[in-house]
């Protein structure tokens, strides 16, 4: 079973100009850039308070998600992370729906990767915020921020479907948060 270390972090438009500038600097190394549409679900033996099954579209590609966070205080977090590429988005869909789950949030993503040594660094536009996530090792997270000189980044301990629910609007029983506003 996968686990997923990561720190996110709210960004301020000067922030992520900055981290921008800084990623090469260190050595990070710009993998591209991709939107995103997350479709999360709920019903079935789902907790929402501390898991999620998510269906992502970016580009071409489709990946099912299922994510269950570990509790902790740390603002690094731990969550187990199952993932599969998915071919026919649409019959995921009906399966899924067909086993009792529907979709109840929705949000779009602009990211951009970037890697250093072990370490997967993303910079995220989402229709509420700018943010950054930093996953590896606690070591190479630490690493990281001190590289990136940025003391004044504030930890953000909610997840994107969290914000989503505090910031998007509501549309046929769905909690939205798109950049056209649709």
């Amino acid at each position: 079973m996968p686990i997923e270390i990561e720190k996110k972090y709210r960004l301020s438009s000067k922030q992520r100009e900055l981290v921008l500038k800084q990623l090469p600097r260190i050595g990070a190394k710009f993998k591209g850039e991709e939107f995103e549409e997350n479709i999360l679900y709920g019903g079935g033996t789902l907790n929402p308070s501390h898991s999620v099954l998510r269906l992502r579209r970016a580009g071409k590609r489709a990946i099912l998600t299922y994510k269950e966070r570990y509790p902790g205080a740390s603002s690094i977090k731990h969550q187990r992370e199952d993932e599969t590429e998915i071919e026919n988005v649409q019959a995921m869909d009906a399966i899924l729906q067909a086993l009792g789950f529907a979709p109840i949030l929705i949000y779009e993503k602009r990211r951009m990767t970037w890697l250093l040594r072990d370490a997967q660094i993303v910079v995220d536009d989402l229709p509420f915020g700018f943010f950054m996530e930093i996953g590896g090792s606690e070591s190479e997270i630490r690493e990281i921020e001190q590289s990136l000189a940025m003391k004044s980044m504030r930890t953000e301990r909610l997840t994107y479907p969290q914000l989503t629910l505090k910031y998007g609007k509501k549309k046929d029983g769905i909690v939205e948060a798109r950049f056209d506003g649709r």
